[in-house]
């Protein structure tokens, strides 16, 4: 008899882990509405939770100053299950706070193959690969023969994507003029307007950008001066005739990708590429009115990237 009730409570305890969520921690350094990187991370989160329910708990916080992310990424890791840092901005302080908490699962969302502890995985969104389309398509869609890139913080990812829009735009149009500018802040309004004003003076007519609020003053110029935009990381064609087309680099998709793999887990730590390689999901371009000759070219483009005929750098 005292056997059947033991094994009555193991069952017991056993539906009770089988229904104990996975507690999901994220950090947000940006807004969660910035029409960008932050934004398409976001959606990420909210497609994990509409497809496992209760079988995931979330904790998430937004917008942290660079200071304060050691802190958050603590709170937490001291909490969850998994953490995931949206942004190549979070990797240094991920990589020290990971240490403190071995056996905690952390995923980087822009990640690089500097990731690289037992318990660290690095999803790298490989950004240079679609700029170097985007430039493509910004050449083909502009009409002055000139086109420009406002990045924020001098990331590596964020520098090689601006010089692939560039290789891109130059590979449609070997006479078209780049400009590109770094403002040191994905979120300062100001100076990118003034970055995007400084390129319409110049001729630019088609911009390109890896901002995050940042993006609204990029917005503001444009507008005042009849120019256009590529939009960053998700397809929003159709709602703004602002907006010519958009690169979608799958910020959400690796968010979702994270959890997914935590729930169903096959998570696995180090440093794994993404980009065209792993589907239009993970990156791809839509060009919002685009002529058949233009979608045949940049599908061509996508596959010689792919097999290695046109080599972009990394990031």
């Amino acid at each position: 008899m005292a056997m059947t009730t033991l094994a009555l409570v193991v069952t017991s305890l056993g539906s009770a882990m089988a229904q104990t969520p996975l507690s999901v921690g994220i950090l947000i350094p940006g807004s969660k509405t910035d029409k960008g990187w932050m934004e398409s991370g976001y959606d990420g989160l909210v497609a994990a939770q509409k497809k496992y329910g209760d079988k995931i708990a979330v904790q998430m916080i937004e917008n942290i100053n660079y200071a304060d992310m050691e802190q958050a990424l603590t709170q937490l890791a001291s909490s969850n299950a998994l953490v995931i840092g949206v942004g190549g901005q979070t990797q240094a302080a991920v990589m020290k706070i990971a240490k403190r908490f071995p056996d905690i699962k952390f995923s980087i969302v822009g990640g690089n193959a500097g990731a690289e502890l037992p318990n660290v995985a690095g999803y790298d969104v490989k950004q240079a690969e679609i700029a170097f389309v985007a430039g493509a398509a910004a050449a083909m869609l502009s009409k002055s023969g000139a086109v420009s890139y406002v990045g924020g913080m001098e990331l590596p990812s964020i520098v090689n994507a601006g010089k692939e829009f560039g290789n891109g735009a130059k590979y449609v149009n070997p006479n078209v003029k780049y400009f590109e500018a770094y403002t040191g802040d994905f979120d300062d309004l100001a100076k990118a307007k003034e970055a995007t004003l400084t390129a319409i003076a110049q001729g630019a007519d088609v911009h390109y950008h890896i901002l995050n609020l940042g993006l609204r003053g990029m917005e503001q110029a444009a507008k005042e001066k009849g120019t256009h935009i590529i939009g960053s990381y998700t397809n929003y064609c159709g709602t703004d005739p602002l907006y010519l087309a958009y690169s979608i680099t799958g910020v959400g998709f690796q968010v979702k990708y994270a959890i997914d793999e935590t729930v169903g887990g096959t998570w696995k730590a180090g440093y794994k590429p993404f980009g065209l390689a792993m589907g239009p999901e993970a990156s791809d371009m839509a060009v919002c009115n685009a002529t058949d000759e233009m979608a045949k070219k940049l599908k061509a483009i996508i596959e010689d990237i792919k097999s290695g005929k046109i080599k972009v750098l990394e990031g």
